[in-house]
């Protein structure tokens, strides 16, 4: 049967505040099961790991169970995992562990599809250490990051790329895998940020090609949490570490302080969701998440293609880019108003957009300042057609 969003609808308490929700790229709604499962685990003794008593072995259960929930998403090992409070430290920590092996004169990748997140830790550490940065760049038009590029940038200098799987921004969804392939024949290491794409489909760890994959819950309705899952666990042991603990192994070289445990049950519950959407769903988490997530894909390709559509056909409205089959996000400027203008009218209307000034990223390169900023929408597995069409008719109404 086709993808039941009415169901997913009653999953999440949130959407009854008669908002229009499309404002996913700054975080998508949490259901009741994720809640609920956070409020549970905030009452319930938990203590530091490692002790025989059971608020710390509760730690433990908690630990373990988010590092498989993750690795069970992207299909990798559980002791690569590394979780930590956002994606974006857990980047720096691992831009600054890196970068210590790393020797002036060498190189590293970065894109300019991506987020600043994945960007400037990087810079920052090739600064700090003499390394030089190069850039892929994306064509302006259609904000595609053409994979031929990476011939040239590439060679056996350069130690590191670090690309985004699909952008939040203006939609795109690179040919990760290619430019993986071109990566590791050099021998650089290639990190992918998979802070959008989770949330859009299956993301699987090995079709990407990526040595390091980092995530966000909050992106498909988990806590406001991180994650770095590792290919191979075994290079947590070559990094240097960043912990507080001589003796931290594995995951924990890269995890500084404690857990928050109930944001760590809540990225389980969320995972758990993420594999119940599709109620056909069978199988072990797995196989549901799968059966699931292909079905998210499918259901928010066809709702992007009527946005982007429909979009078009507004006289003052121009899409930045070609967001047609990449992330369900949407990013545009209107001829006559500036975006916080437009955001503003769109509030009265009671849609929920975010107005970006284009200060940094993509938008900043695109020269999105100029104009007043852009307007970013974005869909969820909860968007409805009737949502859309909420927000076409107020733009379509503004003069």
């Amino acid at each position: 049967m086709p993808f039941d969003v009415a169901r997913v609808r009653g999953l999440i308490p949130a959407l009854g505040d008669g908002w229009v929700h499309l404002d996913a790229p700054s975080g998508t709604q949490c259901s009741e099961q994720v809640a609920l499962t956070m409020g549970t685990a905030i009452r319930a003794p938990v203590s530091a790991p490692g002790g025989a008593f059971p608020a710390s072995q509760r730690a433990e259960v908690i630990e373990d169970a988010a590092r498989q929930a993750i690795a069970d998403l992207v299909g990798a090992d559980a002791s690569g995992v590394v979780l930590g409070p956002s994606r974006e430290v857990l980047l720096g920590r691992l831009a600054d562990s890196l970068a210590q092996t790393w020797e002036m004169g060498e190189a590293i990748v970065l894109s300019r599809l991506d987020d600043v997140a994945n960007v400037a830790p990087w810079e920052r550490a090739a600064r700090a250490r003499g390394v030089v940065v190069r850039w892929a760049e994306i064509e302006i038009e259609t904000c595609q990051l053409p994979e031929w590029q990476y011939d040239q940038l590439l060679d056996n200098s350069v130690q590191l790329v670090a690309v985004t799987a699909g952008s939040e921004h203006v939609g795109t969804r690179p040919q990760v895998a290619a430019i993986a392939e071109r990566a590791h024949r050099t021998g650089a290491l290639m990190v992918v940020d998979g802070h959008a794409a989770a949330a859009c489909g299956p993301l699987r760890l090995t079709d990407l090609g990526a040595d390091v994959l980092a995530l966000s819950p909050a992106t498909w309705g988990g806590p406001q949490c991180g994650a770095l899952v590792f290919a191979e666990p075994d290079l947590l042991e070559r990094l240097p570490s960043c912990s507080l603990r001589p003796s931290a192994a594995g995951p924990e070289r890269l995890e500084v302080g404690p857990h928050c445990y109930p944001l760590l049950a809540g990225l389980v519950a969320s995972v758990d969701y993420l594999s119940s959407l599709d109620d056909t769903a069978q199988g072990e988490r797995p196989q549901r998440l799968a059966t699931s997530l292909r079905a998210v894909a499918d259901y928010q390709s066809e709702l992007l293609s009527a946005l982007v559509c429909e979009l078009r056909f507004i006289p003052q409205i121009m899409i930045v880019g070609d967001p047609s089959g990449g992330v369900p996000a949407v990013a545009f400027t209107h001829d006559a108003r500036k975006a916080p203008d437009v955001v503003d009218y769109l509030a009265e209307r009671g849609v929920c957009a975010i107005a970006d000034l284009g200060e940094h990223g993509v938008l900043e390169h695109l020269g999105s300042a100029e104009v007043g900023g852009v307007v970013r929408v974005g869909l969820a597995h909860y968007t409805t057609r009737s949502e859309v069409d909420q927000l076409v008719c107020a733009l379509t109404e503004m003069t």
